[in-house]
């Protein structure tokens, strides 16, 4: 008999602890209100940041560091995440009682570092399917040394950056060095047209020297047309794998300009003036706290998160002289306007400014590790012709 009482005490003890826990993982504490116990709930508020060791405000007031989790009660909180030598990353935080927030932020330096990256000149630089490579021309050195060339931006380990570019054509046969360039959908190869005399098209695959390029100019419109089909075919999985509700949202009212690398997010023009119907009911618990907007109007610009159901206002509109892309951890945009690069989030909060020196045109790539943006630049000198750079982001 005794032997069952203490096997009920202690089974009670361990559901008794097991329901504490829980209750204090969600957020439930045990206070005492003029002497007496009561339990109330908070939520949780996690903290990260890229770099970590970030102190952590909380409506002004420094709480805590970064990498922990915060008890608060409900109600919505003024968050900012600082660290010396980088720019503050600041949001409106709405917490709720037995939700989980999270404040996610990117530092980005105040002073961040610039490096060439190529000193024999660069032309045109094109970004490839994958996002990791640029090809590129190279027109002011010898005929061995002109010709195409692609940096590899891959995170492979590389003993300095002026060794990530490869020489894959050169000007021995033709004039590579100022050649158009276009990357076939699957990066396995891109096609240089040459305007000389006549129009001419060489296919150049990507991975090797091209020793005998292949004259495509009289097949280009054949092999065009498949890679047309390839992009095609492409969408129309990335299409067919939404829910058909998101797919009746985005064919009448979306003008895709690019999915997120993760493809969980649509970069996009309104193509009509609506209001986005609801899709996903209930709606998510704990998703991003910023206000989105459901009305979207002809001609500006948004993000739609897929997983989340929700729709935010990035811009009124876009012009040929702006460029907007994705930054390769889905969750930024790189927005370069007026010659300044700037990377947001992707509700178009904590906008900054990384970069407002010279650079040329749109020619602005990320790398893939986020640890740097690739830019054609130079410096501000006309005597001298254009390089490829980095500017740190670390």
């Amino acid at each position: 008999m005794k032997k069952i009482v203490l096997t009920l005490l202690i089974l009670i003890l361990l559901l008794s602890a097991t329901a504490a826990i829980i209750f204090y993982a969600t957020g439930w504490r045990l206070s005492f209100n003029k002497g007496r116990p009561d339990l109330s709930g908070t939520g949780l508020l996690v903290t990260t940041s890229n770099p970590d060791g970030a102190s952590v405000f909380i409506d002004d007031h420094l709480t805590t560091a970064t990498d922990n989790t915060i008890n608060l009660s409900p109600g919505t909180y003024n968050v900012k995440i600082f660290k010396d030598g980088y720019f503050p990353w600041q949001k409106k935080l709405v917490i709720e009682k037995g939700v989980v927030a999270k404040a996610e932020a990117l530092l980005f330096p105040t002073a961040p570092k610039l490096e060439s990256i190529a000193n024999l000149g660069a032309n045109g630089p094109v970004l490839d399917p994958s996002r990791t490579r640029v090809a590129y021309t190279v027109s002011s050195q010898s005929v061995r040394k002109n010709g195409v060339y692609i940096l590899d931006m891959t995170t492979r380990p590389i003993l300095t950056l002026q060794s990530s570019s490869t020489q894959i054509a050169d000007d021995t046969l033709d004039l590579f060095s100022v050649a158009k360039l276009t990357w076939a959908p699957d990066g396995s190869s891109l096609i240089a047209s040459i305007s000389a005399q006549a129009l001419s098209n060489y296919l150049l695959v990507s991975n090797s020297f091209n020793q005998t390029p292949s004259d495509v100019t009289a097949t280009l419109l054949s092999v065009t047309s498949s890679w047309d089909k390839i992009k095609a075919d492409r969408e129309k999985s990335a299409m067919n794998s939404m829910p058909s509700k998101v797919r009746i949202l985005i064919k009448e009212n979306f003008k895709i300009i690019e999915w997120s690398p993760d493809e969980t997010k649509l970069l996009y023009e309104a193509s009509s003036s609506a209001t986005l119907p609801i899709i996903i009911k209930p709606r998510i618990i704990g998703p991003n706290p910023t206000p989105e907007t459901r009305d979207i109007k002809r001609g500006q610009v948004y993000i739609y998160d897929v997983r989340e159901d929700r729709n935010y206002k990035i811009k009124d509109s876009i012009d040929e002289r702006e460029k907007i892309t994705w930054f390769p951890d889905s969750r930024h945009l790189i927005y370069v306007h007026e010659k300044k690069i700037d990377i947001m989030e992707y509700d178009g909060q904590n906008k900054t400014t990384v970069y407002a020196g010279p650079f040329l045109d749109n020619y602005v790539f990320p790398w893939g590790d986020i640890s740097r943006i690739v830019i054609l630049t130079n410096l501000g000198n006309l005597d001298t012709v254009a390089n490829l750079y980095t500017i740190s982001l670390k």
